[in-house]
């Protein structure tokens, strides 16, 4: 169902794009995002609506900015970040779990240039949070939920670490912590439950950064557990005041999908709510895919060009790869007007980590993706990834067409086919079910194939989208698709993204 001038479709940030932190600038919105394995890292996003957002750059683009090592496993990287603005300057504060542990970036525009990261050795666990008092004094709380107070400029802890709260009696993982001086209070807002299906949101006040905190009786203040409804996993939230000062909650969630248990396939999305209070209390509206609007006006939705021609000199900020990214490997530069890759491994090889992948986040639970390929002297074309493990691909090589699955252990060439030499349309369609008469009915079908000259879809494999889903493979990411070099050298004219629903 579209959006409306009366309403607005949650997710605001559709696909991977988990664990939002948002904060206000004057009349202008920005959002960061975790990204795991994926460089660049932390995707930053702005809006003016709290509604429509664009991306406007990634805080982590430089590879020294971000050390993802070889063999450092999916689902590791770059976990939650905080985002706020504090004396002039944005600071960012996140934890890379594969090399470093937690830093701190910041910036005087949120697009770029960010600075180096300051490390900050003392500060133990992730999902770290900054927040400042009256004083100037900045206190840094993370995950357990553990506080420290920090001086962010050196990134030395200034005194012990102490204890604030562990949420809920019998609840896991408290986590995600975000502390804020509203009125009165501080409230501390934390995730609990783990990510998953009994994800939720709680929170506590005090009268002083470190409490003591009172938790609300109503807790946890948001959570679908143990419901229908077709949001799930909701949690790892943030609070921000929208243009006319009403309160509203940023947080994931996941659109599951298919017969039992269900299946997520596009990762944790960021959703939107309203937040009323009722005795010094937030009371989050419940979040819905069709959400009524909010009461001031909503900027005209920047919709994403469905064809990349890769005119520019560089990606756009959406592109993405796993752990590294190298101007050899990916460059638009070395024939003006297409994306060139290049595989780091040599024949007969089948390790993962040879091939060179950009893609971008699925956004879409059907979509269109199609690509002009010319392998040229190499092997490759379109792969949607959700980790080393689990993905399947179409080539275009050696005179062939084939399709390529790999679900855990198992790897398979589905189909192949003998092509005329020279540039191919190769192309994924992504068809989300319809028909859940059947328990076992999966999320979603993937369509792979090549188009021939008259544009006549020719379907190769087809593989139920439930091999591609977290609740299979595991992790906290989403589906990336695009293209990719299996062997030598293979360039792309274009790459189109279309999407068939939302």
């Amino acid at each position: 169902m579209p959006e409306t001038a009366d309403t607005f479709r949650n997710p605001v940030i559709p696909g991977f794009h988990p664990d939002p932190s948002v904060c206000r600038v004057g009349d202008d919105y920005y959002l960061a995002c975790s990204s795991f394995e994926y460089f660049p890292g932390v995707p930053l996003f702005h809006s003016r609506d709290l509604v429509h957002w664009t991306q406007i750059g990634n805080a982590l683009d430089r590879p020294g900015q971000l050390s993802l090592p070889p063999g450092s496993p999916s689902s590791g990287g770059i976990y939650a970040p905080t985002l706020r603005h504090h004396d002039g300057r944005f600071w960012l504060i996140t934890t890379n779990v594969s090399d470093g542990g937690t830093f701190i970036v910041t910036a005087t525009d949120p697009a770029g240039p960010w600075s180096d990261p300051l490390p900050l050795p003392d500060v133990e666990g992730i999902d770290p949070d900054l927040a400042w008092d009256d004083e100037g004094n900045c206190w840094c709380t993370s995950a357990g939920v553990m506080q420290v107070p920090l001086d962010p400029y050196t990134g030395r802890v200034t005194g012990p670490p102490r204890r604030l709260w562990s949420g809920a009696p019998g609840a896991k993982a408290p986590e995600a912590p975000h502390l804020y001086r509203i009125g009165d209070h501080w409230y501390l807002l934390i995730a609990e439950g783990g990510t998953e299906r009994c994800h939720a949101v709680s929170i506590a006040r005090g009268p002083a950064p470190w409490g003591p905190f009172e938790p609300c009786p109503a807790n946890p203040v948001l959570t679908h557990r143990g419901t229908d409804h077709p949001v799930q996993n909701t949690g790892h939230a943030d609070l921000v005041r929208g243009p006319d000062g009403s309160w509203w909650m940023v947080f994931l969630g996941v659109r599951a999908r298919g017969g039992s248990p269900g299946w997520h396939v596009l990762g944790r999305e960021t959703f939107l709510a309203p937040v009323t209070w009722e005795d010094g209390w937030p009371v989050v509206g419940t979040p819905a895919l069709d959400m009524p609007a909010p009461p001031w006006p909503l900027e005209p939705a920047a919709v994403p060009p469905v064809r990349d021609d890769f005119d520019g000199p560089g990606l756009a900020p959406y592109w993405i790869s796993p752990r590294t990214r190298s101007d050899r490997d990916c460059t638009t530069e070395e024939r003006p007007g297409s994306l060139t890759l290049r595989a780091r491994r040599q024949a007969g090889d089948e390790a993962e980590d040879g091939v060179t992948f950009v893609g971008r986040r699925q956004q879409h639970l059907s979509c269109r993706v199609r690509a002009l390929v010319d392998p040229a002297d190499g092997v490759g074309g379109l792969a949607v990834r959700l980790d080393e493990r689990h993905h399947c691909r179409v080539e275009s090589g050696a005179g062939e067409v084939r399709v390529v699955t790999r679900v855990g252990p198992l790897r398979a060439v589905q189909a192949s086919r003998p092509v005329p030499p020279g540039p191919v349309v190769l192309r994924i369609e992504v068809s989300a079910s319809a028909d859940m008469t059947d328990p076992r009915t999966g999320p979603d079908t993937l369509f792979l194939g090549y188009e021939e000259p008259g544009g006549r879809f020719v379907v190769l494999a087809d593989l139920d989208g439930r091999y591609l889903s977290t609740e299979v493979a595991g992790g906290f990411t989403g589906r990336v698709i695009g293209p990719y070099a299996a062997l030598g050298t293979v360039r792309f004219d274009w790459f189109d993204h279309e999407p068939l629903e939302a």
